[in-house]
């Protein structure tokens, strides 16, 4: 089974329903999950790195590739305060 990922412009983020529950279920993903993005946190306040952000609206999968400008217990901030829920997101990769 492949898994496709919609581009999505960081613009249109703001537009989207994110429904409350968790993507993963596993523990050891949501760790990995949370190192991912403080690792994108760094990475983007020291470097200005784009990453890529794997997460999930209400519609379907989607892909953004941006900088991540700050991160906090429930969201992941991008430039212009736009805003994805953590539970929502699948992975993060450079």
């Amino acid at each position: 089974m492949t898994t496709t990922f919609e581009p999505i412009e960081k613009e249109k983020i703001e537009a989207l329903k994110f429904p409350a529950q968790d993507v993963l279920i596993d523990k050891e993903q949501i760790k990995e999950r949370e190192s991912e993005l403080n690792r994108a946190l760094a990475l983007g306040n020291l470097e200005h790195t784009k990453i890529k952000i794997y997460f999930e609206d209400n519609q379907s999968l989607k892909l953004v590739e941006t900088t991540v400008w700050g991160v906090t217990d429930k969201r992941v901030i991008l430039k212009k305060g736009v805003v994805i829920p953590i539970n929502r997101v699948h992975k993060i990769s450079l």
